[in-house]
């Protein structure tokens, strides 16, 4: 998908459904919030585009209100089995090209994928996850996995590479580390494509790429915290 403003309709305003409304908005995208529950619509109601009472397991209340239409749809109601699989199956049928279902666990995700969803995602499972490995490197600010092999890292700059320039400390051959970007802990500005020679200050923070590996490798580990 381009970065031009598209229609996206959030079935289910949970906590899931309406951040990802919330944040769609923010970016100024068209979304359609969708939800049986009224109380939950009104709360929705001057925070997205639209934000209508609707039971999505009938596909011709879908149908009434253009979700064929939408060019992606995020089933969020993972813990209702049922209710996410009539609604996935409903947005395929009226022609929906993209679906992403939120999962309760593994098994509801793979049935969720036989019957149509492009994507699925686990948030809890996802989430502790994330928070495991940064406990495990204090040092990481941020982390975001890009696929099952690398993950974009932003770090504290560890104390052995302060006062050295990123050509001297050669950490993409030594710990497999793409340096991406600099924060100046000073002014928060993001460089972009670091000189090589710059040396690397005590309150910077690194962009990093990383192979999700080195949270397995405790000497590598204990290395980058320096």
């Amino acid at each position: 998908m381009s970065n031009s403003k598209k229609t996206y309709i959030v079935l289910g305003l949970g906590i899931f459904g309406s951040t990802i409304s919330k944040e769609l908005t923010k970016f100024g995208q068209d979304v359609i919030a969708l939800d049986k529950d009224m109380s939950c619509v009104e709360r929705m109601s001057e925070l997205v585009a639209h934000a209508v009472c609707c039971d999505f397991t009938d596909k011709d209340q879908l149908r009434a209100i253009g979700a064929g239409d939408a060019d992606a749809a995020i089933v969020a109601t993972g813990s209702h089995l049922e209710e996410s699989i009539l609604a996935i199956m409903n947005l395929k049928e009226l022609g929906v090209p993209y679906v992403l279902a939120k999962a309760k666990n593994r098994k509801y995700g793979d049935i969720m994928l036989k019957i149509g969803a492009d994507k699925i995602v686990l948030p809890e499972k996802e989430m502790g996850i994330r928070m495991a490995k940064a406990l495990l490197a204090w040092n990481i600010v941020e982390l975001v996995d890009i696929d099952k092999d690398y993950s974009i890292m932003e770090i504290k700059a560890p104390t052995s590479w302060v006062n050295k320039s990123l050509l001297q400390l050669n950490i993409r051959s030594k710990l497999g580390i793409n340096v991406l970007g600099i924060r100046n802990g000073d002014n928060q500005h993001l460089s972009i494509n670091p000189n090589p020679n710059y040396l690397i200050q005590d309150t910077d923070q690194l962009l990093v790429v990383a192979d999700k590996d080195i949270f397995n490798h405790f000497e590598e580990l204990e290395r980058v915290r320096g």
